[in-house]
């Protein structure tokens, strides 16, 4: 019964991460593609926290969840929005 339930959150968790990651890809507005990317590292970190890899989670939560969404919006901040945009 548990392995089962452990198996079928993983697999709801990995289809989130593919979706999260397919709307980053196309997303045009910048901003939103970096809060797709941050609910793909949700999902993965969440996945790690179930394959019990606390060495791997805590260093994926570091750095994919907390430095990499904030430099990513700083450089965003920095240039244009959308994609293609010119001022």
């Amino acid at each position: 019964m548990i392995v089962e339930f452990t198996i079928a959150t993983l697999c709801v968790l990995m289809t989130a991460a593919f979706v999260a990651s397919v709307k980053a890809v196309i997303e045009r507005d910048l901003i939103k593609a970096v809060i797709f990317s941050a609910l793909q590292s949700v999902a993965y970190a969440l996945i790690f926290g179930i394959l019990m890899a606390p060495d791997i989670l805590y260093a994926y939560v570091a750095v994919s969840l907390c430095l990499y969404p904030v430099l990513l919006i700083y450089a965003i901040w920095k240039t244009y929005r959308f994609e293609g945009d010119k001022q």
